[in-house]
Parts: C-alpha cells; sequence; structure tokens
C-alpha cells in the first residue's frame, strides 16, 4: 500500500487536524465524566495520560510524513493512503488502533473517531 504523496504543508494540515481531533474527543470525556485523561501538547506530539498513570503518546513525524503511536502495548507508525492514516505494518487504521490502546490502557471502552 503505497502512501499517497502530500505537500509538506498538506501534510502539516492533516496531522494538525488529527491532533485536534483527539484532544477534542479527549475534552468531551472530560466533560461528560467519561474519563479522566490529562493531555498536553506540545508542537506535533500529544501525551495523554490515563487513569492510573500510563500514557499514549502521539507523535508527527514530518521526514517521514508519519504519524507515530507509542503505547503500552508497543509502537506503531501510520502513513497516510488514500484519506486515512494506515499502519505501516498490519494496515489499521490510526483511529481505530488508537481507540484500542486507549481502551486497554484506560480500562473501559473509548472510540475516537477519525
Amino acid at each position: 500500500m503505497p502512501a499517497t504523496p502530500l505537500t509538506d504543508a498538506d501534510y502539516d494540515a492533516k496531522t494538525a487536524a488529527v491532533l485536534s481531533r483527539i484532544e477534542g474527543q479527549v475534552d468531551a470525556w472530560l466533560d461528560e465524566d467519561v474519563v479522566d485523561i490529562d493531555q498536553h501538547r506540545t508542537g506535533g506530539l500529544l501525551e495523554l495520560q490515563c487513569p492510573g498513570g500510563s500514557k499514549l503518546i502521539i507523535n508527527t513525524q514530518p521526514p517521514l510524513q508519519e504519524i507515530w503511536l507509542a503505547a503500552r502495548r508497543g509502537g506503531f507508525h501510520f502513513k497516510y493512503v488514500e484519506g486515512q492514516w494506515l499502519d505501516t505494518r498490519d494496515g489499521q487504521e490510526f483511529f481505530a488502533k488508537l481507540s484500542a490502546e486507549a481502551s486497554f490502557q484506560c480500562g473501559l471502552p473509548l472510540r475516537f473517531e477519525p
């Protein structure tokens, strides 16, 4: 599955939208008292601290045009392919993988939507 070529500006816009989407979902969960996840963003790095102290780290990688996800069960790399961020190893969609890892680490079903 070859990555869709992006200009630097397109990559920046698409990754900024992904990070904003995640931040918005976490804010909604806090407002609705679903789960208490602390979040901290510095540029292209978003750190989510789950209850119990484990972390999920989402990091943009502009030189590679990837998004990386670090979780307790491993590290995952995603490339933009035909409108979706897909895992470079198994092809799983980014938000599906993030949802699975967040659910595992937070101990309750959580779903991030693209």
